[in-house]
């Protein structure tokens, strides 16, 4: 997992800044998760900051990277990477300080570059660059713990009717973009009679059953292995209760 979080940064800063990906987006920011207003004077002011800089071995990585793809056209992106770790571990301390020498030069640049920046924003512009980098750091919060959830082996919720309905019907469904094939789901879900539904509400209930059982049982073993935090309030405090009686 180390490996794997290791590649993603390296790839991460390989790639665009989110300053150049931001560019040419408007009023408005799109991720994967949700839409996030952004005003129209943050955009051009995130285009205006400079890059930030990589560290030494991000820096020797981006320098290696090329090299090696172009000797190794066959490998992996992961077995590349792994080769530079060795490489950047045998390379003596003298040239790694170039690295880092080049680094902290720019890194000292980067924060000046900042500074004047910074200095320059309205304190409202200042306010709203504040509250937004809060509602990111929130939403990367909620991503990692959701992940965390998932590592951990907690069961799916309960789908309800309608979405078993849609997870069968939609593929199905005439349309050239999923949002076509959603609202045609939709109307024929609607045209649908009680007793066709109720095929559907079985299923759920029969899913909200097996929701329950599984939940019960994750969220014992996670009691029991230290991990109170990621269950339900409602079931910590029945556990604590049960404690209290028994002692």
């Amino acid at each position: 997992m180390a490996l794997l979080r290791g590649v993603w940064g390296v790839l991460r800063a390989l790639g665009r800044s989110g300053a150049e990906l931001c560019a040419g987006c408007g009023s408005r920011l799109r991720s994967p998760f949700s839409i996030v207003y952004v005003p129209k004077w943050f955009s051009s002011t995130l285009n205006g900051y400079p890059k930030k800089p990589v560290n030494s071995y991000i820096r020797f990585t981006k320098e290696k990277m090329s090299i090696l793809k172009a000797q190794n056209p066959d490998k992996k992106v992961t077995e590349i990477m792994k080769r530079i770790a060795e490489q950047w571990k045998e390379l003596p301390a003298a040239e790694k300080k170039m690295y880092e020498d080049a680094y902290k030069v720019e890194w000292e640049a980067y924060k000046e570059e900042m500074k004047r920046i910074n200095e320059a924003l309205t304190p409202a512009q200042r306010a709203s660059l504040a509250e937004n980098k809060a509602q990111r750091r929130l939403k990367r919060k909620g991503i990692m713990k959701k992940k965390e959830l998932s590592m951990l082996g907690k069961p799916k919720k309960a789908r309800t009717a309608y979405n078993i309905f849609l997870s069968e019907y939609v593929q199905d469904c005439e349309g050239a973009t999923i949002q076509a094939k959603w609202k045609c789901a939709r109307e024929n879900w609607n045209n649908m009679s009680g007793s066709q539904k109720q095929v559907y509400e079985q299923l759920a209930q029969d899913d909200r059953i097996r929701y329950n059982n599984e939940i019960k049982a994750w969220e014992e073993q996670m009691i029991e292995v230290g991990r109170s935090d990621v269950v339900r309030r409602k079931t910590y405090l029945q556990n604590r209760m049960t404690k209290d009686k028994e002692d």
